[in-house]
């Protein structure tokens, strides 16, 4: 059975950083891991995804301040995001795609306030 745990998440200062992790267990033949966020009052968005051979995508608002990347072996993906912001604050969820399916984590909250 497919199961996504999300961890990292948090309250942090501005200009602060946070590591998000997410382990997929029960999911075979993936093509894409990703991230994405909903902040409230607004729709689920695109952070950053990256592909089995490794190519990576960001959304404008986040390249050079988030860093996608996965370890295969545990088949885990991680945000690392730096100069955070109040308005990255959202419900970030980790989203998988894979070949019988797309898969998404409960979402873990990330805050970003003095």
């Amino acid at each position: 059975q497919a199961h996504l745990v999300e961890s990292g998440g948090g309250l942090v200062q501005p200009g602060g950083s946070l590591r998000l992790s997410c382990a997929a267990s029960g999911i075979r033949f993936i093509i894409n891991m990703g991230w994405y966020r909903q902040a409230p009052g607004k729709q689920r968005e695109l952070v950053a995804t990256i592909t089995s051979g490794g190519n990576t995508n960001y959304a404008d608002s986040m390249k050079g301040r988030f860093t996608i990347s996965t370890d295969s072996a545990k088949n885990t993906v991680y945000l690392q995001m730096s100069s955070l912001k109040p308005e990255d604050t959202a419900v970030y969820y980790c989203r998988v795609v894979a070949g019988l399916g797309n898969y998404w984590g409960q979402g873990t909250q990330v805050t970003v306030s003095s």
